[in-house]
């Protein structure tokens, strides 16, 4: 046991421990330092313990832990001691180590309340349910007459999977409440709601429904209560029932989709004339409803599908909604339904144009915003099927009619963007923001296209108008956990060279992520307390596959394409003389010494700034300084020391095995993995990253590539595989080849995609790769831009000019001026095949000549 404090010490250690509960850690300081400085007392472990506990909260961490483990080391059988150090430990997200140390600390002292509370919080966080479960036990045997420990108790069930116990444990708890009758007790009804939702996932139905309806005066979210018995209803058979409580829920909210698939459902409806219908009699219901007017158009053909169609268009016009196209641009991948939209369209700009009317049957004139609206919705018509000259026409009609309207100019920015000008896009988008610059919305597009012409400083200057004034903005983006923005920037840094802040950026973001994690710490004991039980256990699912987020998957994305190049091709250091040395050669003493001689020149230029700064300011007043907008603060990552990783390919896997377990429906991550493993030599893992792969999208073109690719590696370097990888591949490839030889599989798999330019570019490599065609016929099919209906594309096209000028055909210099003069006359836009942007210079937001492009950025950034 500890060793006892005189009454006096006694009474000041209780006052050090109520400072810490008040945050008063000057005074636990002090009545600490008491204790302390009497020698008999000098080394009192349980002291040490919290003075260093004050110390970390004050953040002095190095003196904090040489305090906590000297105090342990003086009282190893305190609880006290464990206790704290634990804290520590919780504080530096040591979960693991914790935990340790809270169930040292019960060795001393097995029913204390506090320690077994915050050892139950951290088994939660770390998902040791069991654990969890045992703990929150021994706290219900300690308190129970407490609520935390019997909601804690049936939680730890619940996400157990074993509902029956949790039900058993709120039903006794239940016994031992009285709802409030004078008032709404909220408390209660989520209660109720709570074990509805346990009955529900048991797959006790009747019982659920038995407990609503017990329940029922209790119960204050009606839109939960009205949600659970609809779909209790369905659950049991009694869909009659269900459609009730189904169109219940549609008077309350029209616009909600779900409601109207599970009133489909419950009505039967198998057929279109019996869809028709129903929506028709829904419509007259709901009059007002915007989305019961959408609906019917995903499921209507032919003449039915053009009145429809024509009708919606027609009302969206007149009420000029800008995000009209938006609604219907899914319908484009129906050519069936694409053609009706252009008849339509074109008929209403000629029954304007002759009869000042959208159709001949109108009674009245239309409004002149009609013309403005109708003319927009064209431009993007016509930029969806790739024709971004007509788009462009109609773009300007608009902008001639009503020359104040951002959303105008954002659409000309998207369409010059699509044809291949990316700075040109640019201006125009800054022309939109700079009509409304307190639109959130336009100012953070304008962002995301300074960004993709790497154009960092203006993008940052532009994000500041919305972050905190007085503070550096990246410090502040990074504060406001603005992942989309960091990702570009991640981006532009990687386009640029500047390898070390690109993955700054991607681990910086990571970060958020687990930072998300970390939080929903403070939430285990709050919504316990708060009986908040139906949102914590979405929360709890939530943060299980969090890393599931796309906004996570492009930053992975990002982080290991750098990774890769850094494989690929080491990072060069520059050191001040000029001279260049391979990461990969400098031994630990070089990197430390290049690193002190970095510092220094860093120091001696901040010092020259800073003397600058003052001979300017001398003799003047106070001036405002100008702040560095792309200063931040110093963090745990240092983009020096990132680019220099002497292994990058463990450090993609570390962005690589989360999007394999939360993101495994997208191809995209098979492929990277597929790209990972091939530098790894790891041929299973290659094989597996395929079959996921050819599961999603078999007739992918860079999967096809890596088909081919792994063939050629798996017969290059057999002699050197194990028996039992060569009998997994062998057993494998032919169900992946279909029985073929690759030159077979290579010329089906362009038969099948004979339309498709992207195709055709993979086929044409493999081609070449495979050495089965000769090479002027793989150059004639690829340069034949007209044989394409899909993917003709100025991303694309750019592609192949590169294969065609890095020799990869042979000497093709002859065709290549051919191929250029077609790409201009294809996408008279596109920088790439027309550098001089003549069809478009004259067309600048502010009527001069665009700036000279400064570099060819690549049209697939957007």
């Amino acid at each position: 046991m500890s060793e006892k404090l005189p009454q006096k010490e006694a009474g000041l250690f209780k006052k050090i421990v109520r400072c810490y509960e008040c945050k008063q850690y000057k005074n636990g300081l002090k009545f600490s330092k008491t204790i302390l400085t009497n020698p008999k007392f000098a080394e009192h472990g349980e002291t040490l313990a919290m003075k260093g506990l004050i110390l970390n909260c004050m953040g002095r961490k190095d003196e904090a832990y040489d305090c906590v483990k000297k105090g342990l080391r003086n009282d190893l059988k305190s609880h006290v001691c464990w206790h704290v150090f634990g804290l520590l430990q919780r504080s530096d997200k040591k979960y693991d180590e914790a935990i340790r140390c809270y169930r040292n600390a019960l060795k001393w002292d097995k029913d204390n309340i506090q320690i077994l509370r915050d050892m139950s919080l951290l088994q939660l966080q770390m998902r040791d349910l069991e654990g969890f479960r045992d703990t929150r036990y021994q706290l219900l045997k300690l308190r129970p007459t407490q609520r935390g420990s019997w909601i804690g108790y049936a939680v730890s069930y619940h996400l157990l999977k074993d509902y029956d116990m949790s039900l058993k444990v709120m039903a006794e708890y239940r016994k031992t409440q009285t709802p409030n009758e004078d008032k709404p007790d909220f408390e209660y009804s989520e209660m109720i709601l709570y074990e509805v939702q346990l009955y529900k996932e048991a797959g006790k139905v009747e019982d659920s429904m038995r407990h609503i309806s017990e329940f029922k005066e209790h119960i204050c979210d009606d839109l939960a209560m009205t949600e659970y018995l609809a779909e209790l209803q369905v659950l049991k058979g009694n869909l009659r029932e269900a459609q009730k409580y189904y169109l219940e829920l549609v008077k309350r909210n029209t616009e909600n989709l779900a409601y109207y698939e599970a009133l489909e459902r419950c009505c039967g409806i198998d057929t279109i004339e019996k869809k028709i219908k129903f929506y028709h009699k829904l419509q007259e219901k709901f009059p007002r409803s915007a989305l019961l007017k959408r609906i019917p158009l995903s499921f209507l053909t032919g003449e039915q599908f053009r009145k429809a169609v024509t009708d919606y268009l027609k009302r969206a016009l007149v009420k000029g909604v800008p995000s009209i196209f938006v609604r219907l641009k899914h319908f484009y991948e129906d050519k069936e339904k694409a053609e009706i939209l252009s008849d339509v369209i074109l008929g209403f700009e000629k029954c304007l144009e002759a009869e000042r009317k959208l159709t001949s049957e109108d009674t009245s004139v239309a409004d002149p915003s009609v013309y403005l609206w109708l003319n927009h919705f064209l431009s993007q018509h016509y930029n969806r099927f790739g024709n971004t000259v007509t788009a462009l026409e109609y773009i300007d009609k608009a902008i001639d009619h009503t020359p104040t309207l951002p959303e105008l100019y954002m659409t000309k920015a998207k369409i010059i963007k699509n044809g291949g000008d990316l700075h040109q896009a640019c201006q125009w988008m800054e022309e939109a923001q700079s009509l409304d610059t307190a639109d959130r919305f336009v100012n953070c597009k304008c962002c995301k296209y300074l960004l993709r012409i790497n154009e960092i400083d203006r993008a940052v200057e532009l994000a500041a108008l919305f972050t905190r004034e007085g503070l550096p903005p990246l410090e502040t983006l990074n504060d406001m956990q603005c992942n989309w923005f960091e990702t570009e920037l991640a981006k532009s840094y990687f386009r640029m060279g500047r390898i070390g802040d690109a993955l700054k950026k991607c681990h910086q973001i990571d970060k958020h992520f687990s930072d998300i994690i970390d939080d929903q710490f403070d939430f285990h004991s709050y919504c316990m307390r708060k009986m908040a039980l139906k949102s914590y256990i979405r929360m709890l699912h939530l943060e299980d596959t969090l890393r599931g987020h796309a906004l996570y998957f492009a930053c992975a994305k990002v982080a290991i394409e750098i990774y890769l190049h850094l494989y690929d091709k080491p990072t060069e250091i520059e050191q001040e003389n000029g001279a260049k040395i391979q990461d990969n050669t400098m031994s630990a003493a070089e990197k430390k010494k290049l690193k002190k001689k970095q510092r220094r020149a860093e120091l001696r230029a901040q010092n020259k700034a800073a003397s600058h700064d003052e001979k300017k300011d001398q003799g003047k007043g106070e001036t405002e300084q100008k702040p560095n907008l792309l200063s931040e603060k110093n963090d745990e990552f240092h983009p020096q020391q990132l680019a220099i990783t002497k292994q990058p390919l463990e450090d993609a896997l570390k962005f690589l095995k989360p999007i394999q377990e939360f993101s495994s429906s997208r191809i995209e991550v098979h492929l990277l993995a597929y790209k990972v493993h091939s530098r790894r030599g790891k041929y299973l893992l290659m094989l597996q990253a395929i079959r996921r792969a050819l599961k999603i999208d078999t007739d992918h073109p860079e999967l096809h590539e890596y088909v081919v690719d792994f063939c050629r590696k798996v017969e290059q370097d057999r002699g050197d595989l194990p028996d039992c990888t060569k009998s997994v591949i062998d057993l494998t490839l032919p169900d992946i080849l279909g029985g073929k030889s690759l030159v077979d599989f290579n010329e089906q798999f362009l038969a099948r995609n004979s339309m498709s330019y992207l195709h055709a570019i993979s086929a044409g490599k493999m081609r070449v790769v495979l050495k089965s065609h000769d090479l002027d016929r793989v150059v004639s099919l690829l340069i034949d831009l007209d044989a394409y209906k899909i993917g003709k594309t100025p991303k694309n096209a750019v592609e192949v000019l590169k294969l065609l000028q890095s020799g990869f055909f042979g000497d093709v210099t002859e065709v290549i001026g051919d191929f250029e003069l077609k790409c201009r006359n294809a996408f008279p836009l596109a920088v790439a095949f027309n550098p001089e942007g003549a069809f478009v210079q004259d067309q600048t937001p502010n009527g001069e000549p665009g700036e000279d492009l400064k570099e060819n950025v690549n049209p697939s950034e957007f």
